[in-house]
C-alpha cells in the first residue's frame, strides 16, 4: 500500500520505470505518427483529409477521456487505470500494425487512444505515491524529461524506422514495450481506493459534449465555416457548458474538478499552463513553414534546427524539477516564461537566411524556458489538491495541456488564413505576446495569500 512519503529504494526507481515507459510510449506514437502519415495514406489509398483522421482521431479521444478516466482512478486506484491503459495500448498498437485499410486503422487508433488516456490520466497522480513529498518537484522534472524526450527523438526515430520497413513497423515496436512495461507496472504502489464514490454518467457525457463542441467551434471559427453554423456551434456549447456547471455543482467530488479551482494557485496555475501549451503550439506549428520559407532552409535542416528546442527543454526540466522543492513556482515559472517570450519575440524579428547559430540558439532559448516553466508548474498543480483529489489534478493538468494545444493549433490556422505572406512571423509574434501573459499570470502566484499550497492536506 502507498504511503504520502513515496516509495523506499530502491523500490522507487521500479515506480519511475514504470510511469515513464507507458508515458514515452504515448508521446512517441503521438509524434512519429505525424511523421508517417503521408506514407500511411498513399500505402492505404487515402487523400490527406481522410488521412488526417488517423491522428486527430488519437488527440480527440484522449483529450476527452483524461478526466473520467482520472476520477476513476480515485475509485478503483491509480495502479489499475494505468496497468489498463497498457494493456488497451500495447492491444489496439497490434491492431494497428495489421490493418489494411484506412477506416480499421482509424477506429483502432481511437481504441489505442483510450489507452494512452488511461497512461496520461494518472501518470502525475502516480507520481506523487512513488517519491517523496520532499522530492516532489524532481518526479515532476522527471515526467517532462520524458515527454521532451520522446518528442525531440519521435521524428528521428520515425524517420529510421520508415528507412528501413514499413510503416506498420511503427506501431509493432509497442508491443514488446508495451509488454515490459506491463511487467514493470507490477510495482506500482497500490493507492487508496475511494469506493463510496461513483462515476457520474450524465457528468461524463455533458463533459464529452462539452469539449466536443468546444474544439467543433474553435475548428469552424478558424476555418471559416460560416457566421450561421459558428453561432450555431457556439451556442450549444454554452447550453453544455452550463448544464455541465450546474450538474457539477450537485456532486461531491465533482467529475470537473470546481472544487479544486476554489484554491487560487491551482487556478493559476492551470491558466498558466493553457496559455503556455498555447503559445508552444502555435510556435510549432509555425515555424516548419517560417524556416523553409523566410529562412531558406531545406526540411532536413528545418528538423536540426528545432531539436534545441526539445532537447534544452528536457535539460531545463531536470534542474527545474529540483528547484521546485525549494523556490516557489510563481517565480521559477514567471522567469522561464519571460525567457521562451523573448525567445520567440527575436525568432520573428529574424531576417531572411538567418545563419543556423543565429536560429539554433533561439531555440535553445525557448527551449530552457518552457522546461524551466513546465516543471514547477505541474508540480504546483498537483501538489495544491488534497492528496484524495491527486487524480483529478493529474487529469486536468493533462486536460489544460491538450487544451492549450488545441487552441493554439486553431489560432494558428486562423492567422495563416488571413495573415497573408506575413502570417508565420504573425503567429510568432502571438506566440510571444501570449507567452507574456502567461508569465504575467505565473507571477500573480507571488502575491500575498496565492502562495499557500495545501500539499497533501
Amino acid at each position: 500500500m502507498a504511503t504520502e512519503d513515496g516509495l523506499p529504494l530502491p523500490q522507487r526507481y521500479w515506480g519511475i520505470l514504470a510511469i515513464a515507459l507507458p508515458l514515452m510510449l504515448s508521446v512517441l506514437d503521438s509524434s512519429i505518427v505525424n511523421v508517417a502519415l503521408p506514407s500511411i495514406g498513399h500505402d492505404l489509398g487515402a487523400d490527406p483529409a481522410t488521412s488526417v483522421w488517423i491522428v486527430k482521431i488519437y488527440l480527440l479521444v484522449v483529450m476527452v477521456l483524461l478526466l473520467p478516466l482520472a476520477t476513476l482512478g480515485e475509485i478503483v486506484g491509480y495502479r489499475l487505470i494505468s496497468r489498463t491503459g497498457v494493456v488497451i495500448f500495447t492491444a489496439a498498437s497490434l491492431a494497428c500494425a495489421l490493418t489494411r485499410s484506412v477506416e480499421t486503422l482509424t477506429l483502432a487508433r481511437g481504441v489505442q487512444a483510450v489507452g494512452a488516456a488511461g497512461i496520461l490520466s494518472v501518470n502525475v497522480a502516480l507520481t506523487r505515491f512513488v517519491y517523496p513529498r520532499a522530492l516532489l518537484g524532481r518526479g515532476i522534472g522527471m515526467i517532462a524529461l520524458v515527454v521532451a524526450t520522446s518528442s525531440a527523438i519521435g521524428p528521428t526515430l520515425a524517420s529510421s524506422l520508415l528507412a528501413i520497413g514499413p510503416w506498420p513497423w511503427l506501431f509493432l515496436v509497442n508491443v514488446p514495450l508495451g509488454l515490459f512495461s506491463l511487467l514493470a507496472s507490477r510495482t506500482l504502489p497500490i493507492t487508496p481506493r475511494h469506493k463510496d464514490r461513483r462515476l457520474d454518467p450524465l457528468s461524463a457525457g455533458l463533459y464529452v459534449l462539452t469539449l466536443s463542441l468546444f474544439i467543433g467551434s474553435i475548428d469552424a471559427i478558424a476555418h471559416s465555416q460560416g457566421f450561421g453554423l459558428t453561432t450555431l456551434v457556439v451556442l450549444l456549447l454554452l447550453v453544455a457548458g452550463f448544464l455541465l456547471f450546474r450538474r457539477q455543482r450537485q456532486l461531491e467530488p465533482p467529475l470537473v474538478p470546481i472544487d479544486l479551482f476554489k484554491i487560487p494557485v491551482f487556478r493559476m496555475s492551470v491558466l498558466t499552463s493553457i496559455c503556455s501549451f498555447g503559445a508552444l503550439t502555435m510556435a510549432f506549428v509555425a515555424l516548419p513553414f517560417f524556416i523553409q520559407g523566410p529562412l531558406g532552409q531545406s526540411e532536413v535542416m528545418t528538423g536540426l534546427l528545432m531539436t534545441p528546442w526539445p532537447t534544452m527543454t528536457g535539460l531545463a526540466a531536470i534542474l527545474a524539477g529540483r528547484l521546485a522543492d525549494r523556490y516557489p513556482a510563481g517565480l521559477l515559472g514567471g522567469c522561464g516564461l519571460v525567457m521562451l517570450a523573448i525567445g520567440l519575440g527575436l525568432l520573428a524579428v529574424l531576417p531572411p537566411h538567418a545563419a543556423p547559430f543565429d536560429i539554433v540558439w533561439r531555440m535553445g532559448l525557448c527551449g530552457a524556458g518552457f522546461g524551466l516553466f513546465q516543471s514547477p508548474n505541474n508540480r504546483a498543480m498537483i501538489a495544491a489538491a488534497p492528496i484524495e483529489r491527486s487524480g483529478a489534478a493529474s487529469g486536468m493538468l493533462g486536460t489544460a495541456r491538450m487544451l492549450g494545444q488545441t487552441t493554439g493549433a486553431a489560432c494558428t490556422a486562423l492567422i495563416l488564413a488571413h495573415g497573408g505572406e506575413g502570417g508565420f512571423v504573425l503567429t510568432l509574434v502571438v506566440a510571444a505576446i501570449v507567452a507574456a501573459g502567461a508569465a504575467g499570470v505565473s507571477c500573480l502566484r507571488l502575491l500575498p495569500g496565492k502562495t499557500s499550497v495545501r500539499e497533501g492536506s
